[in-house]
């Protein structure tokens, strides 16, 4: 079994963030090892595998068109997207090893403050360099399993790293020094991933907020650094910035006013698609979508994430609907608002069976409009 990346996808491809609940009985934790060394345990390697193998069939039985391996490597740390920090910063080097409290912790109001308690800090301590990242490896690990295309979901990004850092000792000194050290990094990291056949890749990194606080002249250093992480990449490139995600509650403090704050200041970055929430505001957002650069995409999140509710089709189908009036279907792919780790695996099977069938439905109108 394996992927050909000759397989052409339909219109309203379907596809979903990244994470996915944990098989309740896939217990195992790195806790900063390496894979590589965990799965020198033969029974954490097992079940590891067989995590990878059964995330895949229930999106594979749900119908998506491009699959992710469900980030079974996020262990079950806070905020119920769990280790999507700390993976990246136990696995640098230059970073301490404790959880400090945030940086901006004192600046935050309401429900934000106890989302950066959740989030936490860590501690700059040397030079940067590049450590046992291995998402090559967990890349062909998941895609030796299906013959649908494998997402590499790669985050949290430069950006959101560096604005968690205490600057304690060492050459780095500030975040911008941070975040220009982790993309290159992230580069390396992102070459090997192509290298091994990937084709579809998404940086998730929730930097896109943060001129929203830090300032107008914050938004070309992000672009700066998305630029630079992405540099030389060839495959398809997707950025995902949600409305922020601890235990299903947005990040009110920088995302409040929705994409139309920040989405047109990125215009010009080189991705080919954003990834961006939509059903968690009902759509709210999707009339800025008419701005969009002709050789932009947009991957529509349709299924909220952060609620139990199992969306109905229908209504799905009508919330494709609303983005198809201000961007044609051939520059739309329809996802999940976010990663669905923290979701109850039944919930997240069933949220991904409407959306597939509510996509099948608008499918089916525009083929018959088609006709």
């Amino acid at each position: 079994m394996g992927y050909s990346s000759f397989v052409p996808l339909p219109i309203l491809p379907t596809t979903m963030v990244g994470s996915y609940p944990r098989p309740s009985w896939f217990r195992h934790q790195l806790e900063g090892r390496d894979v590589l060394e965990a799965f020198k345990v033969v029974h954490h390697r097992e079940a590891f595998e067989d995590a990878v193998r059964v995330t895949l069939r229930d999106q594979e039985e749900a119908g998506l068109d491009v699959l992710t391996d469900g980030q079974m490597w996020f262990d079950d740390y806070s905020m119920g997207i769990g280790s999507f920090l700390w993976y990246w910063l136990e696995r640098t080097g230059g970073f301490s090893r404790e959880k400090l409290p945030h940086p901006a912790r004192a600046r935050a109001k309401g429900r934000d403050t106890w989302a950066l308690d959740e989030a936490g800090g860590v501690g700059v301590v040397g030079p940067i360099t590049r450590g046992p990242i291995r998402l090559a490896a967990l890349y062909q690990l998941a895609q030796g399993h299906t013959d649908r295309p494998i997402k590499a979901c790669v985050g949290a990004g430069p950006v959101q790293l560096s604005t968690l850092a205490h600057f304690l000792s060492g050459p780095v000194k500030n975040r911008y020094e941070l975040s220009e050290a982790l993309a290159d990094v992230f580069n390396a990291e992102i070459h090997e991933l192509v290298a091994a056949g990937c084709q579809h890749l998404q940086l998730e990194d929730l930097g896109a907020w943060i001129p929203t606080l830090s300032g107008e002249q914050d938004f070309a250093w992000v672009k700066r650094i998305v630029n630079r992480t992405l540099a030389g990449v060839t495959v398809r490139k997707s950025w995902h910035f949600c409305l922020g995600n601890v235990w299903g509650n947005r990040m009110k403090g920088m995302t409040e006013d929705g994409y139309a704050k920040v989405l047109p200041r990125y215009y010009d970055v080189g991705v080919d698609e954003f990834v961006l929430d939509f059903a968690c505001r009902e759509m709210k957002d999707a009339v800025i979508l008419k701005d969009l650069p002709k050789d932009k995409s947009v991957a529509v999140g349709v299924i909220d994430v952060r609620s139990l509710e199992i969306e109905p089709p229908e209504q799905v189908a009508a919330r494709i609907r609303a983005v198809l009036e201000h961007v044609p279907a051939e520059r739309v792919t329809v996802t999940t608002d976010c990663g669905m780790k923290q979701l109850p695996r039944p919930c997240a099977q069933q949220k991904l069976r409407s959306l597939v069938e509510g996509a099948r439905i608008v499918q089916s109108e525009l083929g018959a409009a088609a006709r």
